[in-house]
């Protein structure tokens, strides 16, 4: 495994790192102790970088994450959780719900502290709520060292220029903007590294896009999206190649982004993406199924409040 700086925290990070929204059963239903067991081989073979959220699962994932890493000694890996996101249309950004969301959610991962915490999903909130009392909330729980680190999350890339130009942030979560269909983030890091600030990149098989497993049905993609991105799997299974793999591949290939974070509840698929980054990338197929999703390229959705996705 191989490891990278975050922005200007002093933290190192894996380049693959654990998105435990799947320990909620967010993809697929799955069994806790599978779960568990799939938390210890990540860390094992050199994952720590762990990220979770009370939304996944509605609790859920924090509960069984929590279970997991009690097993575990608290220097082998960084932890992030979120918050200011309850349910699949509610939030809450006031300064008191950060607060209480972020002591319960230690106590469900039964820690004192987190090493980072972030704003989930801020586009569906007033950006003058994020500013004025949600990250200022943030910088409270900071200086109290109950989140080492803080900073945002969401889609579209605008919330991180808008909020980058009002705030100081250590970290910011992006997801589905680097990947083999999308590489839209591209365009934020020289802002990033101006700014100093980590940055971990989410999905790269672009929530389930990138693979020959259905997609699930409250995917928000464009149908054509979804039928390009299923023609490129297609195509890698037509050689006996797996497209997941590749897009794993292609994320953690680039030396600018520190970390990419797979989610999956699964003992075998974590030990499978661990293994496919060290593996070298096979160019022609590469080369091949960018063709092929060359129509798509950077094609997205839409999410949140309007201002955000202009």
């Amino acid at each position: 495994m191989k490891y990278r700086p975050l922005g200007t925290t002093g933290l190192d990070v894996s380049v693959l790192s654990f998105g435990a929204s799947s320990l909620g059963s967010v993809f697929r239903d799955i069994n806790e102790e599978e779960g568990i067991r799939t938390v210890h081989t990540a860390v094992e073979q050199g994952i720590n970088y762990i990220d979770v959220s009370p939304y996944y699962g509605l609790t859920k994932a924090e509960t069984v994450l929590g279970k997991a890493i009690k097993g575990l000694s608290r220097d082998q890996f960084l932890l992030s959780t979120k918050a200011g996101r309850i349910g699949a249309e509610e939030f809450n950004y006031t300064a008191a719900h950060i607060t209480a969301s972020l002591e319960a959610s230690l106590k469900r991962l039964e820690t004192d502290y987190v090493d980072i915490l972030l704003l989930h999903d801020m586009e569906f909130v007033p950006f003058e709520q994020v500013i004025e009392e949600a990250i200022p909330a943030l910088y409270r729980l900071k200086e109290q060292g109950k989140a080492r680190f803080v900073g945002v999350s969401g889609l579209p890339l605008h919330v991180f220029e808008h909020t980058l130009a009002k705030a100081d942030l250590d970290v910011i979560l992006s997801y589905c903007h680097y990947s083999l269909n999308d590489t839209s983030l591209l365009h934020i890091l020289p802002l990033l590294q101006e700014k100093g600030v980590g940055l971990v990149s989410a999905s790269p098989i672009s929530m389930g896009l990138l693979s020959t497993r259905p997609v699930a049905d409250w995917h928000p993609a464009p149908e054509e999206l979804k039928r390009v991105c299923k023609l490129a799997a297609a195509h890698c299974a037509a050689k006996g190649e797996d497209l997941a793999k590749l897009a794993v591949q292609f994320s953690v290939a680039n030396e600018q982004i520190p970390t990419t974070l797979v989610s999956t509840g699964s003992v075998v698929n974590i030990t499978n993406n661990i293994a496919w980054t060290d593996e070298p990338m096979n160019e022609e197929l590469l080369q091949e199924v960018l063709e092929i999703l060359q129509p798509i390229h950077n094609l997205t959705w839409p999410s949140g409040r309007t201002e955000y996705n202009l």
